[in-house]
């Protein structure tokens, strides 16, 4: 079986709101959470970001370190396991933005916020309880409850907010960028 080469093909939503990161630029990293094999931070890269990929699969990082060389990019990996317990794996007060796609880790959501500056931006994309009529994931602790990652940020500044069904293909996601406020700190 060949194997498949990740390609530059980043998520809708973030090259939607790409502006937020590049004008003016964040300070700080951009952290790619769960990152994969890289699309996402390898199109941040190429925008002149900063970026932290991060994944607990060493074969997802050189995944991304090749689309990052192929694309004449720099990037930062890092190896972590985003699932232990009681840990925050993520610095405070570190990161200029951060951005999550398809994946959901209740207990990591205060570090997430945490680990986002003042100002910050966070775009964050993942599954519903829906999805299990459309496929996978269908464990409903990688689901989002109703309005949950709304509630979760609810006292951020939100630029932009989406629940319900998306196409090709059908999904069914909830979707958030966010400004973390001043004066929040870590």
């Amino acid at each position: 079986m060949a194997k498949i080469e990740p390609s530059l093909e980043p998520a809708p939503l973030l090259e939607q709101h790409v502006d937020l990161f590049t004008r003016p630029p964040r300070s700080g990293p951009i952290l790619d959470v769960a990152s994969g094999v890289g699309h996402n931070g390898v199109f941040l890269a190429g925008r002149g970001l900063s970026v932290v990929c991060c994944d607990r699969s060493e074969e997802n990082l050189h995944a991304a370190r090749a689309l990052a060389v192929k694309n004449r990019v720099a990037i930062a990996t890092w190896r972590v396991d985003l699932e232990i317990p009681g840990k925050n794996p993520f610095p405070v007060d570190h990161y200029g933005g951060i951005i999550v796609f398809r994946y959901l880790h209740r207990p990591l959501m205060p570090c997430i916020k945490k680990a986002l500056r003042e100002n910050g931006i966070l775009i964050y994309e993942t599954y519903t309880h829906e999805q299990s009529r459309f496929g996978k994931p269908k464990n409903p602790d990688f689901l989002l409850r109703p309005s949950e990652l709304r509630d979760w940020f609810k006292d951020w500044q939100v630029i932009h907010y989406f629940e319900g069904l998306a196409d090709a293909p059908m999904r069914a996601i909830a979707q958030m960028v966010c400004r973390k406020p001043l004066g929040t700190g870590p």
